[in-house]
């Protein structure tokens, strides 16, 4: 069966209705193609343009969180390097100051061995940054449990830092 003789009886039946019958068609048509262009090309778009402010905005803040971390691991980067026994003893004393009793800190071999109880997830984010920043030691592996204090949310577990060769 051809197009042709498929479209036929549409012709023909488009050729039996009145004028009247034939703009209300028309009319039809023109709104059900309408309601399809706003649905699918400008309604998108007008919602895009909405939103690229806020879009832009948070784009910018996450541009420059990047560039503050970017300027922070050069700055790492030009320090000079610690020894074992320069960077354990700054390792003990963030970890004495900043977790204080809920932290037993000990060496095995190059690295550090810190058992936490009930610490202070805030305590032991400030930690973190005074371990890396001042005794050059990051987290080699991390087996933390979530717990409940009266305080509110405390963690438990041992964390492992490497240390300078000695």
């Amino acid at each position: 069966m051809s197009l042709a003789n498929a479209v036929q009886p549409l012709k023909a039946g488009w050729s039996r209705l009145g004028t009247r019958e034939k703009n209300l068609v028309r009319l039809s048509a023109v709104l059900v193609l309408g309601a399809l262009l706003w649905q699918f090309s400008l309604k998108p778009a007008i919602a895009t343009l909405r939103s690229a402010d806020a879009q832009a905005s948070a784009l910018n803040a996450q541009l420059q969180q990047m560039r503050a971390a970017q300027a922070q691991a050069q700055a790492l980067q030009k320090q000079p390097p610690l020894d074992f026994d320069a960077a354990s003893r700054a390792l003990s004393a963030a970890t004495k100051q900043t977790l204080g009793p809920t932290a037993q800190l000990s060496m095995v071999g190059d690295r550090a061995s810190v058992t936490l109880k009930d610490a202070d997830p805030d305590d032991i984010a400030d930690w973190l940054i005074q371990a890396r920043l001042n005794a050059r030691s990051v987290p080699l592996e991390a087996r933390l449990v979530r717990g409940s204090v009266p305080e509110g949310v405390a963690w438990s577990g041992t964390v492992m830092m490497a240390l300078p060769p000695r």
